[in-house]
C-alpha cells in the first residue's frame, strides 16, 4: 500500500478475524484488511463489528447441515446477524450524532455477522477456477461480507451486480497489498 490511500473506512467498524483451523496457513490479518475494504466501499459507517473466521471441514459441514439443510464442507457461509440493521450502500442511522462525529463510549455496536471460511475447500477448488488460493480466499472473504450486507446471486441481475462489486473490490485490495513474491 503505498499510504495514500484510505481503505480502513470509518474508525467504529471491527472485523475480528479467527483461524480455527490447522491445515493450511492462512493470513488471517490479510483478509481481515479485505473485510474491513469490502465494508469501507460498501460505505457500513457507525460501530458495528464483525467476524471473518477460518474454519476446518468437520466445523463448517456441521455448520452447512444444521443452517443450510446440506450435507458435507461447503467454502464460505454468511450469517447477518439482522438483516435490517447494515444493508448494501451508506446506512446513515447505524450509530453516532452525524457524520464525523465520535460514537459514545458506551454505545453497543451492531453486529454485522459472521463469516466462515474452510481453507481447505477453497484450496480444493482452485485448479478448477484457475485461481491462486490467494485469490480463492479473498473471494471467499468478499462474496461472504458482500452477503451480511444483503447482496444475493439468486437472480440474473442480482448476481451480476454481486460479481461486479467483487471484482472491483478484488481488483482494489490486489493492486493495494499485491502478494509477496515468495507465495
Amino acid at each position: 500500500m503505498n499510504g495514500n490511500e484510505d481503505i480502513t473506512g470509518d474508525p467504529g467498524v471491527s472485523v475480528f478475524g479467527s483461524n480455527e483451523q490447522r491445515e493450511i496457513d492462512v493470513d488471517v490479518a490479510r483478509y481481515v484488511a479485505l473485510a474491513r475494504l469490502t465494508l469501507a466501499r460498501e460505505q457500513v459507517v457507525g460501530t458495528c463489528e464483525m467476524s471473518l473466521i477460518f474454519c476446518d471441514e468437520d466445523a463448517i459441514s456441521r455448520l452447512n447441515e444444521q443452517y443450510m439443510d446440506s450435507k458435507g464442507p461447503t467454502d464460505v457461509l454468511a450469517f447477518p446477524v439482522d438483516d435490517d440493521i447494515v444493508g448494501s450502500g451508506r446506512n446513515p442511522d447505524n450509530g453516532g450524532r452525524g457524520p464525523g462525529t465520535p460514537s459514545e463510549d458506551d454505545e453497543i455496536p451492531t453486529l454485522i455477522g459472521d463469516v466462515y471460511v474452510c481453507p481447505t475447500v477453497a484450496q480444493a477448488a482452485c485448479e478448477e477456477h484457475n485461481c491462486t488460493f490467494d485469490e480463492e480466499i479473498g473471494l471467499l472473504v468478499v462474496h461472504g461480507t458482500l452477503h451480511l450486507l444483503n447482496y444475493d446471486h439468486y437472480e440474473i441481475d442480482e448476481r451480476k451486480e454481486m460479481r461486479a462489486r467483487e471484482q472491483a473490490i478484488l481488483t482494489e485490495f490486489f493492486r493495494l497489498y499485491p502478494v509477496a513474491a515468495d507465495e
